[in-house]
């Protein structure tokens, strides 16, 4: 049997989805708690990678098992997986569903906070000087992105991507400015490593005057590196979203 399991987890902890050799990563945990539980040996296939820090409010992985009555055992896996995790459902689909290949959007928030708040340290990213920002710089930039298709500069150096070409749905900004908070809101096909936190530091960057609109549509026009990039924290960025045809 071939099963869906439904996710959540704050990153903090992590050194992000997928196993290394020195650090915890939230499939290890996984695995783990599930072959303590099933008595077998579990792999998992995760949706996508996260980086260290990085949240997820919804993400999905797929694991094989003889065992039929897995469904049921959702209370005991959570009190195994501790507390920065918590699974939220188990669901059976056909032995060619595939987490990762099948998915067919994805989407993430990055939430930034202008008050700091020590609450909230581990899940926003505080920008002390976001009085400053041009919200309608924010919003243009981010309107920019869903006229490319290809996101050369906003791919991380030293990535081995074979293709840089992504399709955006969606590239917006929700700001609630007398609360000083801002939430960046993007959906593509698919994401190259660290583009997101590339493309808010490019949209903070303009909107501060640490570059011009101009400069963030020749660098993606002419598909080159921007002059000042910045990537954001990780803190503040959380998968949220993915879309599959059978779900």
């Amino acid at each position: 049997m071939r099963y869906f399991l439904e996710i959540a987890y704050n990153g903090t902890r992590f050194c992000g989805w997928q196993r290394q050799p020195n650090a915890i990563s939230v499939q290890e945990v996984i695995e783990n708690s599930i072959q303590t539980l099933l008595q077998e040996k579990i792999e998992t296939i995760g949706c996508g990678r996260t980086d260290t820090g990085v949240h997820a409010s919804k993400y999905y992985l797929h694991f094989d098992t003889e065992n039929k009555s897995i469904e049921n055992y959702i209370p005991r896996l959570n009190k195994l997986v501790g507390n920065d995790i918590a699974i939220k459902s188990i669901i059976p689909v056909a032995e060619s569903a595939h987490a990762r290949f099948d998915a067919e959007r994805r989407a993430y928030k990055y939430f930034i906070t202008g008050q700091k708040d020590p609450f909230s340290q581990e899940t926003k990213y505080y920008l002390f000087n976001s009085k400053l920002l041009d919200t309608d710089l924010l919003q243009k930039t981010a309107a920019l992105f869903l006229s490319y298709q290809s996101f050369f500069p906003f791919c991380k150096t030293g990535s081995n991507n074979l293709s840089v070409d992504c399709t955006l749905f969606e590239s917006k900004w929700e700001i609630d400015e007398m609360n000083q908070q801002f939430v960046y809101m993007v959906s593509a096909n698919r994401f190259l490593r660290g583009m997101v936190r590339l493309l808010v530091g490019a949209c903070l960057s303009v909107a501060s005057g640490l570059l011009t609109f101009e400069e963030v549509k020749y660098a993606l026009d002419q598909q080159i590196r921007l002059k000042k990039s910045q990537s954001v924290p990780p803190q503040g960025l959380y998968l949220c979203e993915i879309v599959y045809p059978y779900l």
